[in-house]
């Protein structure tokens, strides 16, 4: 999936870690064929300094969860 415009800098991070934190705390977030942090952690999903348009995994035991997730990533709005 990718990310929106906005890209995932800190104030849409703290709205996807806060997210996570609700639905799904065990997921991961990381680049395509890369290395997964934890995505409940702000410091590790800022870390990746994930850019706008960029593409993401997120993986975790709940494919309901995870979409929810992914719609929050691609939302156009700066949250």
């Amino acid at each position: 999936m990718a990310i929106s415009k906005a890209g995932l800098h800190a104030r849409p991070a703290s709205v996807f870690v806060k997210a996570v934190q609700n639905w799904a705390p065990g997921a991961l977030i990381g680049r395509p064929g890369g290395d997964a942090v934890q995505a409940r952690s702000i410091v590790s999903v800022l870390a990746l300094d994930i850019q706008p348009g960029e593409s993401v995994v997120l993986t975790g035991p709940d494919a309901d969860s995870l979409d929810k997730l992914a719609a929050l990533l691609e939302t156009e709005e700066d949250k």
